[in-house]
């Protein structure tokens, strides 16, 4: 009985360590949303037109994100995208995606990317047009337009439906977090982490 307990509490451990969270399986063809009568739709349902007129920004980085909660017929499908522009000297700051990796498309232009595993080692490289790069779920990673006069422009693909977003910056600087413990953490005075708040 006590190797029978022993063998079953280790398969559960194997089990509970080797499950990875990921969008759910569909049961059908794809997911009707509530309240809406299958036989009326048609090609509108899987149709987004939320990227015509691209990515503009006023602060050098435009996004235009097209996950599950803009687009419907994302939902159970496993995937999402954004359209991303980077002004000359724009960048997108370390961030991670929690539920999701990214394929990272490079239409325009040219950027420095880069990504690091949890060793810390950082993997990066210079893109040009038609270039692709795979940042690796939940893993930080960055990217930037050194160019100083001309813009670059990107396609990025999510293997889930809602990768989610972990802007490193803002969680950690700009969240609750006691400062005693920022201050320890990235050994830096009082005075800098206020800087970093601000």
């Amino acid at each position: 009985m006590a190797k029978s307990l022993t063998l079953l509490a280790t398969i559960a451990l194997v089990f509970l360590t080797t499950v990875q969270a990921a969008d759910p399986d569909l049961v059908s063809d794809f997911a009707v949303p509530d309240g809406v009568d299958e036989s009326k739709l048609d090609g509108v349902f899987f149709t987004y037109t939320g990227l015509r007129g691209g990515a503009p920004s006023n602060n050098g980085l435009g996004r235009k994100t097209v996950t599950v909660r803009d687009f419907p017929a994302l939902n159970g499908m496993g995937v999402s995208m954004e359209l991303l522009e980077f002004a000359p000297g724009a960048v997108n700051v370390p961030h991670t995606h929690p539920r999701g990796g990214e394929i990272f498309f490079v239409v325009e232009g040219a950027l420095t990317v880069g990504t690091t595993d949890t060793n810390g080692k950082l993997y990066k490289n210079v893109l040009q047009k038609g270039d692709v790069f795979v940042f690796p779920k939940g893993l930080p990673h960055y990217q930037a337009n050194f160019d100083k006069t001309n813009k670059a422009t990107v396609v990025s693909a999510f293997g889930s439906s809602n990768a989610g977003t972990v802007s490193l910056p803002k969680n950690l600087f700009g969240s609750n977090i006691p400062n005693q413990v920022l201050t320890k953490a990235f050994k830096i005075s009082a005075d800098t982490l206020q800087q970093l708040n601000d």
